[in-house]
């Protein structure tokens, strides 16, 4: 089946991947972090302070997420993004009116488990559950509604405060949730897609359908996942930080919230090409690649302080982003199955939203201290160069079982 001929007979399904996927942006670190100066100065926050109440939010939603996160093994997707979605708007209402610290954290926590959590979730394995021999080009269709967030809603966020402030733009948040995104989907989930028996035929053979508690008791789930979400500590310390990286560099924050445009062009770029290449090579050949832009990325953010420096910094983060969400979309399913992928997936976005969760608390208190933040990002990327290593020790483990 030629690419084109893919996205036109199942535009339906990849569409509603995208739009989840680029939806679950009003739970992301970099739009959130929009908001962080205001809170500080609101309700007077230090940076380490509201790094923690962020990492202690995001932290309840990982240990949340393996518990609702299976529901996608029993349930429609269009029931799981109804509720989700209805979660979400909710979410955005309350950060539109907090008025005390303790709503800030309800606020935090119901955007990363609904937007962050969930709403990745459910995008991503329902791309690798709808598909087989074309998981790899619909988790990469799946990945630029991420982009597609990173483009246009930091940009539109810092616009609408700037209009009607900080609050405002979070109420127009949830308003967008309630009277565009929630009506589309529901109409485009309105049928489930079921591989067809030729498509099955023609996927490389799964091999073992592994149980959650299966995968859980394999060391190798583990030491993946240390490496697998990486970005995610990375980009959020980062992100959430960004209103502290700014103000140090002298940069203007207009301009750096458009670099954002930057790294959603590289996520696109990156997930269009790695798509085919996983369904020619497989996830697990390409996987130990994922960390090198990154531990580029850090280096050039590190030694250029130039206001430039953001829009390389960005690019290449965007690249490390397309290949990391794609080769991971479509990692977990060749390496456990897909029958109990909902279970399985949702205890690695667990670990996902965990890293992203120590990121803000650990960087921010380490701020507090005093630590150089180039040096925090220096020592990132020093471990994304030794944790490529790693990934590919871990490709010829999972190599070598699947021969035996």
């Amino acid at each position: 089946m030629s690419y084109f001929s893919f996205l036109r007979d199942n535009a339906r399904w990849l569409s509603a991947c995208y739009l989840l996927a680029a939806f679950s942006g009003f739970g992301q670190t970099f739009f959130i972090a929009l908001s962080a100066g205001d809170l500080r100065a609101e309700f007077g926050l230090s940076h380490g302070d509201l790094g923690l109440l962020y990492m202690v939010a995001t932290l309840a939603s990982a240990f949340t997420l393996p518990y609702v996160g299976k529901s996608l093994d029993h349930f429609r997707v269009r029931w799981i993004a109804a509720v989700v979605l209805a979660g979400l708007a909710l979410s955005c209402l309350l950060m539109a009116s907090t008025s005390a610290v303790w709503m800030i954290a309800i606020a935090f926590y119901g955007l990363r488990l609904c937007g962050q959590g969930m709403m990745t979730h459910t995008s991503i394995t329902a791309a690798g559950r709808w598909f087989s021999a074309q998981r790899g080009r619909a988790v990469s269709i799946a990945m630029i509604g991420f982009p597609t967030a990173e483009a246009l809603f930091p940009i539109l966020f810092v616009v609408l405060a700037a209009s009607y402030g900080w609050r405002g733009a979070w109420t127009v948040s949830a308003l967008s949730l309630v009277l565009i995104a929630f009506p589309v989907l529901m109409l485009l989930l309105k049928r489930e897609r079921t591989p067809t028996a030729t498509e099955v035929a023609a996927t490389k053979a799964e091999g073992r359908q592994w149980t959650r508690k299966e995968a859980l008791a394999d060391y190798r789930f583990w030491l993946v996942n240390l490496g697998v979400n990486t970005p995610a500590f990375v980009g959020t310390s980062i992100f959430f930080h960004q209103v502290y990286l700014v103000e140090l560099r002298g940069w203007s924050m207009e301009v750096f919230a458009s670099a954002f445009v930057i790294m959603a062009s590289g996520v696109v770029c990156a997930s269009l090409v790695i798509g085919p290449l996983i369904d020619r090579f497989s996830a697990r050949q390409l996987l130990p690649f994922t960390l090198i832009p990154l531990a580029l990325a850090c280096l050039v953010l590190t030694t250029v302080h130039a206001q430039y420096a953001a829009f390389v910094f960005m690019a290449l983060v965007g690249i490390s982003n397309g290949f990391n969400g794609t080769l991971v979309g479509a990692f977990w399913p060749e390496a456990y199955g897909t029958r109990h992928m909902g279970a399985i997936r949702s205890v690695a976005f667990a670990v996902m939203v965990f890293a992203s969760a120590a990121g803000p608390g650990l960087v921010g208190w380490l701020i507090d201290l005093g630590v150089s933040f180039d040096l925090q990002i220096a020592v990132m990327g020093g471990y994304c160069l030794i944790y490529s290593g790693v990934l590919t020790w871990m490709t010829r483990l999972y190599r070598s079982a699947q021969q035996t």
